[in-house]
């Protein structure tokens, strides 16, 4: 049996394979290759994968690996891998596992001491968050939000002080309800950006407040359709607010067990969204 994180250099290796998210000129040379010389390629829908094999003149064969079927037919593939052979794992669009299929494989091959190799390419969070001008230092991916009303509101609560940038992936018949319940919680003049159709034909970026950007979408059926990533601007304190929450003074007090006072008190601003003056002011009340 195979040691806890060690490989097993009989096994072969699988191979987690970026594709494009739109335009095909973002596929990678290496992502080429690599599809050509696995054994198999494990593929999310694989008709959908069959024409972007075709156009790159790969013919190694496809066999499905969706949300549906993966912990059952991981056995399948993980069965190849032990065997020997290269196995490549690619989904519809995009890097695999992040809001698709995947996980469960790469977990059975990395406990079975299989070697699992990133080929990263496209991905759509990140092109998004790379064009929107919106803070990129820290930020929290959140993939899709609930589909119903109540569950996707107590997420958005869940989510409303949260000082780093929130990204969401979101479905186009979804999306006006799901702006209308973000104007909601987070306010009408919170920043956002609606990134659509990343590195398509019609690609679109904008921003604009919460509340003008549900608008905009209102008025535009267009603007309804597609890949949808909207990425919300991170809570900040109001300028005049001069009391701290329960939070912000939680945090402050763990970091002031471990650094220096100024240090500390930037630091719990960054992480709770509080402004550093009152952090700092908190600060040196509690050193006294």
């Amino acid at each position: 049996m195979t040691a806890p994180g060690a490989v097993n250099s009989a096994c072969g290796t699988l191979y987690v394979v970026a594709t494009p998210i739109g335009n095909l000129e973002d596929m990678t040379p290496r992502a080429v290759r690599i599809l050509r010389e696995v054994a198999l390629v494990a593929a999310e829908d694989t008709r959908h994968s069959a024409r972007l094999m075709q156009h790159f003149g790969i013919g190694t064969p496809l066999a499905a690996c969706h949300e549906h079927n993966e912990r059952d037919q991981g056995g399948r593939f993980l069965a190849r891998l032990q065997a020997g052979e290269d196995v490549a794992l690619i989904s519809d669009a995009g890097t695999p596992l992040i809001s698709d299929p995947g996980f469960h494989l790469v977990r059975q091959a990395r406990q079975a001491g299989v070697r699992v190799v990133p080929v990263p390419g496209a991905c759509a969070l990140v092109a998004a968050l790379s064009a929107a001008g919106l803070p990129s230092d820290r930020f929290a991916f959140e993939g899709f939000l609930p589909a119903k009303t109540a569950g996707r509101q107590a997420r958005l609560q869940a989510l409303q002080r949260e000082p780093r940038t929130l990204l969401f992936y979101e479905a186009p018949h979804r999306l006006l309800d799901c702006l209308a319940d973000m104007v909601a919680v987070f306010g009408p003049q919170r920043p956002a950006v609606l990134a659509r159709e990343l590195t398509k034909t019609f690609e679109t970026l904008k921003d604009a407040p919460l509340g003008e950007l549900h608008a905009w979408v209102a008025a535009d059926a267009n603007q309804q359709r597609g890949e949808c990533v909207l990425l919300i601007g991170g809570w900040q304190a109001p300028e005049d607010a001069d009391e701290l929450d329960a939070e912000a003074l939680r945090v402050l007090e763990l970091l002031l067990d471990e650094l220096p006072l100024k240090r500390a008190a930037a630091l719990a601003a960054q992480i709770t969204g509080a402004r550093k003056n009152l952090l700092y002011q908190a600060a040196l009340e509690r050193k006294v």
